[in-house]
């Protein structure tokens, strides 16, 4: 028990540490108002809930709530009289991502160490999570696309409803899927980790059980019901959450039109080596058989940056090999590379036309999987420059649960 208790207590002044670091590159006019507002807090009998609260923007992630939900989380930890975390969203959706229109503006004013605060103080919540000493339950109950899967996979329990959309969408805005996504995406069954890095489709809540990225699934109108009855809940047993969870669970199976349907063909597609190859071999496909979900997947492939597809398929392929806190760290450096405008200015242009003016005409550079050199892949995962520090995760201090 005294051997807990240093733990914890080792891991709090840590993530103290890092945090004030964090909150370094919060905004000037960001007031203490405006960081916790944007996550609210309700206290339950052995419990605490972290409410995201930027509905308008889908609950866009950005540097305040990354910071806000580390100070909480370290704080939660320590705490002997919190059980476990329940984490959820406003509105309709529970995460829809990072806050892509925030980066957009702040990389064209040149305020790219905003930037970097962003991806460093998200990333290292995710990681917290990631190794987090009590139980965490997500309620996913809405939109869950990019960073929103970040700051819940990695947690305990992942409940999907039938308002659920996943997807990691960031190959059509010119990035490539972060904020651990590599880590999970390469630990679904076969290659579904590609199909879904690499074209950004969408899973329903069906389908999220069905592939193991959610643990529980229950029909929207028995929300209620499970917040009350964990709200209630003295417990820090996983099982005993379980238990509530499963109680309300129901049965569910993916539609006839899902992908997980197709796992065969999917596998035999996005199972080459290269992005050329599983577009030849989709384009196959979809002649042969004039197949509704061929058709939607090649569609969306050839949307994609083709940079972004080559970088996001060997982010996934080098994830299958890596820990949780390999892939971040990699992540990271990819993620820096991607808003330097030093190989490419895809994302800026991926974000300008998907959401800003939303012409839906991005020009992407280069225009064609052909222009794609092996150097600008290799660009995105080369170590950063002597001056620029790598991401900082405890792993002595805090294992990932891998």
């Amino acid at each position: 028990m005294q051997s807990l208790k240093r733990l914890v207590t080792s891991r709090r002044r840590d993530s103290l540490i890092r945090l004030k670091r964090n909150l370094s590159s919060l905004p000037i006019n960001s007031s203490a108002g405006d960081l916790q507002n944007q996550v609210l807090v309700e206290g339950k009998a052995s419990s605490r809930v972290a409410i995201l609260n930027r509905p308008s923007s889908l609950n866009a992630l950005n540097t305040n709530i990354g910071a806000r939900l580390h100070e909480l989380y370290a704080s939660w930890e320590d705490d002997p009289n919190i059980g476990f975390v329940v984490m959820k969203g406003s509105g309709r959706a529970f995460c829809a991502g990072g806050d892509i229109v925030a980066l957009y503006h702040l990389i064209n004013e040149g305020k790219i160490e905003k930037c970097k605060g962003v991806f460093r103080t998200l990333y290292s919540f995710i990681y917290h999570l990631g190794t987090y000493l009590k139980p965490h339950v997500s309620i996913l109950n809405g939109i869950t696309m990019g960073g929103g899967a970040g700051i819940s996979i990695p947690g305990t329990f992942r409940l999907a409803t039938d308002r659920t959309v996943f997807a990691t969408p960031e190959t059509q805005i010119g990035f490539h899927p972060d904020a651990g996504a590599s880590f999970h995406l390469s630990r679904l069954p076969g290659h579904l980790g590609e199909y879904l890095g690499l074209t950004g489709a969408k899973l329903s809540g069906a389908e999220m059980v069905s592939c193991g990225l959610a643990t529980h699934y229950s029909n929207t109108d028995k929300l209620p019901l499970i917040e009350e009855e964990l709200g209630n809940l003295v417990t820090d047993d996983p099982s005993v959450i379980e238990s509530c969870l499963e109680k309300y669970s129901d049965a569910v199976y993916p539609e006839k039109i899902s992908a997980l349907h197709r796992i065969e063909v999917l596998n035999k597609c996005f199972g080459h080596d290269t992005v050329g190859e599983i577009i030849d071999a989709v384009e196959s496909e979809a002649s042969a058989t004039n197949d509704a979900w061929c058709n939607s997947t090649l569609k969306k492939l050839k949307e994609a940056s083709p940079l972004s597809l080559k970088v996001s398929l060997r982010s996934v392929r080098e994830g299958r090999f890596q820990t949780f806190d390999q892939c971040l760290v990699r992540e990271y450096r990819m993620s820096l590379q991607g808003i330097s405008k030093r190989i490419s200015n895809d994302f800026c242009e991926g974000v300008r036309a998907r959401v800003v003016h939303k012409d839906s005409a991005p020009k992407w550079e280069p225009p064609s999987l052909e222009k794609v050199s092996d150097d600008m892949v290799d660009q995105y995962f080369a170590p950063l420059s002597e001056s620029e520090p790598n991401l900082e995760l405890p792993t002595k201090q805090r294992e990932a649960f891998n």
